[in-house]
C-alpha cells in the first residue's frame, strides 16, 4: 500500500482534458508524483481507447493513477459539473486543438473567474507566434524541426522510434506546473502555462543547431555523421548478432585493448588519441569490425563489462520486460489493462527519497467508471446522479 503522505504532490488536484500522448503523458507524470487526476472523457470514451496499430498502447500506458469521468461538457448541466470541479481544483491540463477550450467556454480566462488560484496548462503544437493556430502532431514537428532529417539516412527523413517530442512536451508542461505550484505558495495567484511540440523539438535539436553554427559544412544526418568518438557504433558479432560499443575516453581505449588482447593497437603511434583514431578511421574501423566479428555477443559483453567499457545489446521492446535492471526494486509495475491484459509497465524514472511512485489506480477500465464517486464528492445526491445519467449528461458503466 502506497503511503500517500510520502508523495510530493499528494495534495494537488488536477482536471485533465486530454487525448493521445502529449497531454496524458503530462498527467501521468503528475499522477505518479501523487496528484489526484480526474480525467474528463467524452461519453463515448477517449478515442485512444480504440486505436489500433502503434496507437494501441497509448491509453493503457498513459492513464494509470487517474480517475475517469464521462460528461457532456457542451450541456448546461455538464458545464455546472465542471465548474464545481474547477472550484476545488489546482490545475487544468488540456491539449486540444487551438481555440477549442475557449470556444467551449473552458479557456483560462473563463476558468480563472471561478478559481483565481487556478494553474492552467495548455499543451499545443506551437507556442505564441505565426504558427500558433496550426494543428500539429509529433511526426509533423519531427519533420519540420529537423529531427526526422537527423534520424534517417540521407534523403530518407525518419521519425524517431517513439513519441519523443510528445513525451518531452508533456514533461516540460509538468515542469511548468510544478514551478507554478511553487510560485503560487508565495503569490497565491494562478498562472497560464503553455508548452508546445515544435519548440520542444527545437530544444531537442539545440546541440545540432550549435554544431551548425560552429561548422562551415551542412550538418549530416546521424547515420552519415563522423562521430566525435572513433569507436562508437554497432558491430556484428561472430554469432551473427549485433552489439553497440562506445569508447569515449583514453581509459576506455586502454581497457579495450587489454580485454581484447590488442596491445599492438594501444602501442601504435598513429592511434594515441581519440582524434588520431578518427583520422585513421579508413583502416582503423575495419580492423575493429574484424576484431569484434571474431567474438560472440556474450564474449564481447563479458569483456566490456569486465573492462568498464560502454556497450549495449540491440534490444526490442519485448526484451525490456525481462531486463534485470528494469525489474530491480519493482521498477516495472504490474498493471491491469482495460482489455484484461496484465503486464508490467515502467515507473516514472525517478528516485525521490523513500517515496513510492508506484501504482494506485490501474488505467480506468470503463468509460466514466469514477463518475458516480466524483459527483458524490461534489455533493450530488444519488437521485441527481441517476437523473443526469438518464438525461445523457453523464455516463458510467
Amino acid at each position: 500500500m502506497i503511503d500517500m503522505k510520502s508523495l510530493p504532490l499528494n495534495d494537488v488536484k488536477v482536471i485533465e482534458f486530454t487525448h493521445a500522448v502529449m497531454g496524458p503523458s503530462c498527467g501521468l507524470i503528475l499522477a505518479d508524483l501523487g496528484a489526484e487526476i480526474i480525467r474528463v472523457e467524452p461519453q463515448t470514451g477517449d478515442p485512444t481507447r480504440k486505436l489500433k496499430g502503434f496507437g494501441k498502447g497509448y491509453y493503457p500506458f498513459y492513464n494509470r493513477n487517474k480517475e475517469s469521468i464521462a460528461v457532456n461538457i457542451k450541456s448546461e448541466e455538464g458545464r455546472q459539473i465542471i465548474h464545481k470541479m474547477v472550484k476545488e481544483t489546482d490545475v487544468i491540463i488540456e491539449n486540444f486543438g487551438p481555440g477549442t477550450m475557449d470556444r467551449l467556454g473552458y479557456g483560462f480566462e473563463e476558468m480563472k473567474k471561478i478559481n483565481p488560484a487556478l494553474i492552467y496548462s495548455s499543451l499545443k503544437g506551437f507556442l505564441s507566434g505565426p504558427y500558433e493556430n496550426r494543428h500539429a502532431m509529433d511526426e509533423v514537428v519531427q519533420m519540420m524541426g529537423g529531427l526526422a532529417y537527423m534520424t534517417g539516412p540521407p534523403g530518407q527523413p525518419l521519425r524517431a522510434g517513439a513519441s519523443v517530442v510528445d513525451i518531452a512536451g508533456g514533461m516540460f508542461a509538468a515542469l511548468g506546473i510544478v514551478t507554478a505550484l511553487y510560485e503560487r505558495n508565495m503569490s497565491h495567484k494562478g498562472k497560464y502555462i503553455k508548452s508546445a511540440l515544435y519548440e520542444t523539438c527545437a530544444f531537442i535539436m539545440g546541440q545540432h543547431m550549435a554544431y551548425s553554427a560552429l561548422s562551415d559544412e551542412e550538418v549530416p544526418p546521424m547515420p552519415k555523421r563522423i562521430s566525435a568518438w572513433a569507436i562508437y557504433k554497432v558491430f556484428y558479432t561472430k554469432d551473427e548478432d549485433q552489439i553497440f560499443v562506445g569508447i569515449i575516453s583514453e581509459k576506455h581505449w586502454e581497457k579495450f585493448c587489454i580485454e581484447f588482447n590488442r596491445q599492438d593497437l594501444f602501442e601504435d603511434i598513429r592511434l594515441k588519441t581519440n582524434n588520431d583514431r578518427i583520422n585513421e578511421r579508413r583502416w582503423f574501423l575495419p580492423e575493429i569490425e574484424k576484431l569484434l566479428a571474431s567474438f560472440t555477443k556474450e564474449e564481447i559483453t563479458n569483456r566490456c563489462e569486465k573492462g568498464g567499457i560502454p556497450f549495449a545489446p540491440i534490444a526490442q521492446p519485448e526484451d525490456l520486460f525481462n531486463d534485470i535492471q528494469l525489474n530491480y526494486n519493482n521498477r516495472l509495475i504490474q498493471t491491469d489493462f482495460p482489455d484484461g491484459t496484465t503486464t508490467k509497465m515502467p515507473r516514472i524514472p525517478l528516485e525521490y527519497g523513500k517515496s513510492d511512485f508506484g501504482l494506485r489506480h490501474h488505467p480506468p477500465k470503463n468509460i466514466g467508471m469514477h463518475t458516480k464517486k466524483v459527483l458524490s464528492e461534489l455533493g450530488y445526491s444519488q437521485l441527481e446522479i441517476e437523473t443526469l445519467k438518464k438525461n445523457n449528461v453523464i455516463h458510467f458503466d
